[in-house]
């Protein structure tokens, strides 16, 4: 058996963790630069809040029906992540974290010592809520795309208080024909739209489709759903994740950049934190890609990118900033209103077989990027950093309606009253 543990609208729930007098309240988060809507509460959605909307064009309507608006506190969410998926992993011997607030489990080598799934089930949910305050809901089932399903279950249908159990065959008949196609685990909208072309509308009647029809029509994906929606296990969680190819840092800016040294620092910024990215997955860069460009909505959109090529593979941040500043002023023009940036880290290979040129011996520094993350680890974000970056950000992303970051922030901590 597996379970999928899920926590109920992530962001809005992390919002309230320290803050017990909006809990029960509408909350939205919006996205960088507080543009839209990312994620709203359940009451947020009774109130005819739309998710993914701008929130420009709603704003007028969360103050009038009172609705708690806040930006992405990203510091926050992942601290309270760690910390959930933690207690979730203490109930399992085996746990994949599949997202931010996603979390697989697999009973395999202990179902028979467990009596009562439900009962596991309510216990993950206290421990949960006790020791982070985060409601979560639990699904479980034969197959990952059943736990899926009974976690969807567990979240949609009242009877089931959080925790959905498919151990059984009507049960997994009835919940399939309660849900639709495209509530179902790897089935898109437009897959979703071939299937209604077909008369299938269900997740039963997507159940019941043919294994070799849905290859044929479809995917192999899709197979093994179907197969998947009908108890036989073929999907896995990868124990060893493939490392990436390429790492990208990339952001919309809150106020345009328009001149030379704040699209440096910008570049600069991205550069260490495309450059943390590839030293935590053990990868050296040998070619490195700047861009830069205003909005396609400006009346005369411009886009520009440089490519920097490295003798020796690298992961130095002190050396891929020199770079990177030898290389900046290709994309700088002067009456550009820079809007997004970004740095690219391509032709990565392993640090741990790099091939030398004999002729450019390396520039990097390793012992001195180990000791920068470590402090960065153990202190926050920053705690040191290269000059190039700057101090001040103008251009930093726009987050005015930003809560504290309780858990990261010394200036952050809460006070308590007694």
């Amino acid at each position: 058996m597996f379970a999928l543990v899920d926590a109920n609208s992530f962001y809005c729930s992390a919002e309230q963790v320290f803050r017990p007098d909006w809990r029960g309240k509408p909350i939205i988060v919006l996205s960088n630069n507080d543009g839209c809507i990312v994620a709203a509460n359940r009451q947020a959605k009774e109130l005819g809040v739309p998710k993914f909307s701008p929130y420009f064009q709603v704003k007028h309507l969360c103050q009038q029906k009172g609705v708690i608006a806040c930006s992405s506190n990203y510091e926050l969410y992942a601290d309270l992540s760690m910390k959930m998926m933690s207690i979730i992993g203490r109930f399992a011997p085996e746990q994949h974290v599949y997202s931010i607030d996603e979390s697989f489990l697999s009973f395999k080598q202990c179902y028979p010592a467990i009596q009562c799934l439900r009962t596991q089930g309510q216990l993950i949910r206290r421990a949960v809520w006790k020791e982070a305050r985060l409601p979560v809901c639990v699904g479980m089932g034969p197959t990952l795309t059943l736990a899926k399903v009974a976690n969807h279950a567990a979240k949609k249908i009242q009877v089931y208080k959080g925790v959905c159990v498919i151990d059984n065959e009507p049960e997994r008949i009835a919940i399939l024909q309660s849900m639709s196609t495209g509530d179902v685990w790897g089935v898109g909208r437009r897959i979703s739209k071939k299937l209604a072309l077909m008369n299938i509308n269900s997740a039963l009647e997507l159940a019941n489709m043919p294994a070799g029809l849905a290859r044929k029509q479809f995917s192999i994906e899709i197979e093994r759903t179907v197969r998947e929606l009908n108890g036989q296990v073929c999907k896995v969680w990868d124990e060893a994740r493939a490392d990436k190819q390429q790492i990208f840092s990339t952001r919309s800016v809150g106020e345009r950049i328009v001149d030379y040294d704040s699209l440096l620092q910008a570049l600069s910024k991205h550069v260490g934190i495309a450059a943390v990215k590839a030293r935590k997955q053990g990868s050296d860069c040998k070619t490195m890609m700047l861009f830069a460009s205003n909005s396609p909505y400006d009346d005369h959109p411009v886009n520009f990118k440089v490519l920097v090529s490295f003798a020796c593979p690298t992961n130095c941040t002190k050396e891929l900033t020199q770079a990177m500043s030898n290389a900046a002023v290709k994309l700088f023009r002067t009456g550009v209103h820079y809007y997004k940036i970004g740095v690219g880290l391509l032709d990565l290979s392993c640090e741990k077989h790099t091939q030398f040129d004999l002729f450019n011996p390396p520039k990097a520094n390793p012992a001195l990027m180990k000791t920068l993350d470590a402090i960065n680890q153990r202190y926050g974000t920053d705690t040191l950093f290269v000059a190039a970056q700057g101090i001040e950000h103008k251009w930093a992303m726009r987050r005015e309606l930003l809560t504290p970051q309780y858990t990261t922030d010394w200036k952050s901590l809460p006070f308590i009253k007694c």
